[in-house]
């Protein structure tokens, strides 16, 4: 294990694993940790490439700091997977997500888990951010919410067509270009309507009066789910790239606590160098570091994710990364390939 040392390494070796066809052992996962090892996302995750790959595994049980992953290859198909608790199935696809982009024939996958919760990007920074960014690259995914999964009941569901992509072509996100607009979703689940209302009004107001930009902000009042959740959404969108931020609610949590959150995060984008936010770049290298030409992007913040990121790319992949700017600090990053 390295750097980070959590599920970062395990979901990006999971799907090169995949790709490449090379089996991988990791030791000391997650041994930094207060709960080492495999937690039960890790398992999920896991056990679905798995399933996907056919793979025979070595060490996959609660807990344990060391496992060994030999796959056959990717079978396209229709997969289920389910969460438990109120565990990110964005985290989940994050692994499977590259490998069936890349299978010979398409895919359906339904995840059940939570859609909106702590500690992992919510499904619509995979839907309005990820997705759009990933299709000049050649990839192409229906991805439906069908249910939310809010912490701590889960039980969201989303239901995914995955086409399979020929060859991923390269992308430069170099820079911005300038702003098109900013929109928005506030949403509330078996909550006060007002919730939803002040979330979206706090939003506004402090985008108005503090960045001088006139905003949308779209209302859900009703978001089907198992328990009580709101959430809230603002999406810059560029001419040449989107960059997306929420906030969750939580028990005792003011409306405007919320808004503030994602608006907080939403200026410091607007004040910054570089073009991609920090969970994009992550998202985005494996993509990259896979296409047969030069890729490359610069990103507001240089993370030590993101160097575990290339540090698991130098196992499977032949591919040079070339990388400018400190931890904390905006960046630039390209991926060099032998070829060109």
């Amino acid at each position: 294990s390295y750097g980070e040392g959590g599920g970062q390494i395990l979901r990006t070796a999971l799907a090169l694993s995949a790709i490449q066809g090379k089996p991988f052992t990791i030791h000391h996962i997650r041994s930094k940790r207060k709960n080492t090892g495999l937690q039960a996302q890790h398992l999920e995750a896991v056990g679905a490439l798995a399933k996907i790959t056919k793979a025979q595994t070595e060490g996959v049980k609660f807990g344990s700091q060391n496992i060994t992953f030999f796959p056959q290859k990717i079978f396209s198909g229709d997969y289920q997977f389910e969460v438990k608790t109120a565990g990110s199935i964005i985290l989940l696809l994050q692994a499977i997500f590259l490998p069936l982009c890349l299978a010979r024939r398409s895919s359906r996958v339904t995840l059940v888990g939570g859609t909106h919760v702590p500690w992992s990007p919510p499904f619509h920074y995979f839907s309005e951010v990820l997705l759009p960014t990933l299709e000049p690259m050649g990839i192409s995914v229906d991805a439906t919410l069908e249910k939310w999964g809010f912490y701590p009941q889960g039980g969201g569901r989303i239901q995914l067509n995955i086409k399979p992509a020929q060859a991923l072509k390269p992308i430069n996100l170099n820079d911005r270009g300038s702003l098109k607009k900013i929109r928005g979703l506030s949403v509330i689940s078996n909550l006060p309507r007002h919730v939803a209302d002040r979330q979206k009004e706090q939003a506004l107001k402090r985008i108005q009066r503090e960045l001088k930009i006139d905003a949308e902000i779209a209302i859900q009042y009703d978001a089907p789910s198992n328990g009580q959740g709101s959430f809230l959404f603002l999406l810059a969108e560029y001419e040449k790239t989107v960059a997306g931020f929420s906030s969750l609610g939580a028990k005792g949590k003011p409306a405007e606590k919320i808004a503030d959150e994602a608006v907080d995060d939403l200026k410091d984008y607007l004040s910054s160098e570089g073009c991609i936010d920090p969970h994009l770049a992550d998202q985005l290298v494996p993509f990259m570091a896979l296409t047969k030409r030069n890729s490359s992007f610069t990103t507001t913040q240089m993370t030590d994710h993101l160097l575990t990121n290339f540090w698991v790319i130098n196992h499977f992949l032949q591919v040079q990364v070339e990388k400018q700017g400190e931890i904390g600090k905006t960046g630039r990053v390209d991926f060099i390939h032998a070829a060109y």
